[in-house]
């Protein structure tokens, strides 16, 4: 991991180790990537099959994940496994049940406004599968679809080598409400979840992250589906002063570099001290780690420590990088937190790291990346709710806002929008002039 210190290395130096690395769509990536979509597009159930048997598994013959699948992931997974998923399902459901909210309506003075709020209707979900499974992801974005009331969900996840699904993601997928489970993986998902092919349905919404072509094809496919965001390398930065415990410290930067070779850790610290430390304890990690060339290779690319003069200039550098995971391993927490404007997840004190907000503490661990924290935020039942809005004026309403909207509208060069203002109030009054508000619960 490379050390620099504010205040004695060049500033651009420190702020090209803060930047999000570029995207990693290249050309070749984007052609691809259009290739696949017009693929499946054409050819449906047929090219996913294909695509699937070429760069998931030989033994592919079906996509679509029977019923027997499901029983039989029941008998294959450890029952203290079931129980730790039907937990961490309860915990996010618990946690997204609290961002629930209502319609609402307001009548005053021959004005009815309002808002309703629906869930959308079909919502699709993408799992990584390449390097491993991610039941946890199933879990992370189905819950809250489901909590917000989403009626129709579907996952996609690459098969397995055997050409079957994982069990665990089968029982992660049914306790948390899914319809239907895919053995579909990379762009030829997201493809057929935005177009829909005879047995993958159609949807509405995509959310999940994936690998650099699921990306691509989200960012290709964006306006004929929702998308939640486009993902990139997980990250982690750890705020530290003195009273920090360097193992602790250690241990949630080497299990975040095993995500993937371009995960990025960052460490922020007031003392040298225990940035030294640290390090001596991530090289020991590191070696008796199970995925230690993994780890190697991103802390090697992307792992940074920085050496900041006060905490208040920590938190400015946190909010310059706007990381995904944010981890405060300060004797006040609870103090610096004002301080944090860019965050996908704060985790507090020396007992929250991570690992506990990727499993079960409660909120999604599918976070805004690459420094888009400064704008966006993690996955809620938000993302699967949409919104409309409730416009109903009286005559008399409109009469007396009417030169407000014909004054605007002119100005801007619409005649006819203003002369759909005049054309009312020129008319004799009708029948049920006054607008009555109907329940909001709809």
């Amino acid at each position: 991991m490379k050390i620099l210190e504010i205040g004695r290395d060049p500033e651009q130096e420190i702020e090209a180790a803060l930047a999000p690395p570029e995207r990693p769509s290249t050309e070749a990536v984007e052609e691809v990537t259009r290739e696949i979509i017009a693929d499946v597009r054409a050819r449906g159930d047929q090219a996913l099959l294909e695509l699937g048997q070429r760069f998931d598994s030989p033994n592919l013959t079906s996509i679509k994940v029977g019923e027997d699948e499901f029983e039989a992931a029941y008998e294959k997974v450890q029952p203290r496994l079931v129980g730790a998923i039907r937990r961490a399902r309860a915990n996010i459901e618990d946690y997204h049940r609290k961002q629930l909210h209502g319609s609402w309506i307001d009548v005053r003075d021959g004005c009815v406004l309002g808002q309703i709020i629906r869930p959308i209707e079909r919502v699709g979900l993408y799992a990584p599968g390449g390097k491993a499974p991610y039941p946890s992801t199933v879990l992370m974005t189905a819950v809250p679809a489901k909590t917000a009331g989403v009626p129709f969900l579907i996952v996609c996840s690459p098969a397995q080598a055997d050409g079957n699904t994982d069990p665990l993601m089968l029982v992660a997928a049914r306790e948390a409400g899914v319809d239907a489970v895919f053995k579909v993986g990379g762009a030829q998902a997201i493809a057929a979840m935005a177009y829909g092919t005879t047995l993958v349905p159609k949807v509405d919404k995509i959310v999940g992250p994936g690998n650099p072509y699921v990306a691509e094809a989200k960012r290709q496919l964006f306006g004929i589906v929702g998308i939640d965001m486009i993902a990139g390398p997980s990250e982690i930065m750890v705020v530290a002063d003195e009273t920090a415990d360097a193992n602790y410290i250690a241990a949630d930067l080497v299990s975040q570099a095993e995500h993937a070779e371009d995960s990025r850790c960052v460490l922020v610290t007031v003392s040298r001290s225990l940035a030294d430390t640290v390090l001596t304890a991530v090289r020991r990690l590191r070696d008796s780690a199970a995925r230690k060339e993994i780890i190697s290779e991103s802390l090697s690319a992307s792992g940074v420590v920085i050496i900041a003069r006060t905490l208040e200039e920590a938190a400015q550098t946190v909010n310059r990088f706007a990381p995904e995971h944010l981890e405060l391993m300060v004797s006040d927490p609870w103090a610096l937190l004002p301080l944090i404007k860019n965050a996908g997840a704060i985790m507090l004190g020396p007992y929250s790291p991570v690992p506990l907000g990727d499993y079960a503490a409660g909120p999604s661990h599918t976070l805004p990346t690459g420094g888009t924290a400064r704008f966006s935020s993690p996955v809620t039942v938000d993302d699967f709710l949409k919104k409309s809005s409730l416009v109903s004026y009286s005559k008399d309403a409109l009469r007396e806002i009417a030169a407000t909207v014909v004054d605007l509208a002119e100005a801007e060069g619409f005649q006819s929008h203003a002369d759909s203002i005049r054309i009312r109030l020129s008319e004799q009054s009708a029948p049920g002039d006054q607008p009555s508000a109907p329940n909001a619960s709809d």
